[in-house]
């Protein structure tokens, strides 16, 4: 079987328990990113841990839940090497894998009932990635993922202007030069 690692936000929480059970019941080994609760909490790093331990081959795969599972899906894609795939129904979570060689599952507690939740779960588990033509995409795919890896901050040196401390200096607005001066007559 395989091993998993699982993490939620606060609104999967009760979605994450249940799928460990339904896991843990079929063999697999499951690791628990967090959370604990049902106690707001940010998603983020709790879907990156995830996203470390498919990447670092400490999971095979991976499982991220909150309300949509959008954002959850976002964070654990930050992570290189990470394909994860929201799927709010079974024909994504087929295609996923079958096209995409997802390696981490995302879903919306407040999108798919208990029961739908466990059908992705299944589907996701027992597809396989094709290859084929499908494998020069995903190549592709990662190719860009080195590209964008490559620092684009901080930009080039340039010069920095002082802080500006003091008004800068005005200029008078011009004005019409005074008259000549007559030169000076006798006797004056």
């Amino acid at each position: 079987m395989s091993r998993i690692a699982i993490g939620a936000d606060h609104a999967g929480y009760e979605l994450k328990k249940h799928l460990m059970g339904v896991l843990t019941r079929d063999g697999h080994i499951v690791t628990d990113l967090g959370t604990n609760s049902t106690a707001s909490v940010d998603y983020p790093p709790i879907c990156a841990a995830v996203g470390r331990a498919v990447r670092d081959r400490r999971a095979d795969l991976g499982i991220v839940l909150g309300g949509s599972g959008q954002g959850e899906q976002i964070a654990a894609n930050k992570v290189r090497g990470v394909r994860a795939a929201l799927c709010n129904d079974l024909y994504t979570a087929r295609l996923a894998r079958s096209h995409n060689d997802a390696n981490v599952l995302s879903i919306g507690a407040r999108v798919v009932g208990v029961g739908l939740a466990e059908e992705i779960l299944a589907a996701f588990l027992a597809t396989t990635f094709e290859g084929g033509r499908h494998l020069a995409r995903v190549e592709l795919l990662m190719e860009i993922e080195r590209e964008e890896s490559t620092p684009a901050w901080p930009a080039p040196e340039t010069p920095t202007p002082p802080p500006l401390t003091e008004a800068p200096p005005t200029e008078a607005p011009p004005t019409e030069a005074p008259p000549a001066e007559a030169p000076p007559t006798e006797g004056s």
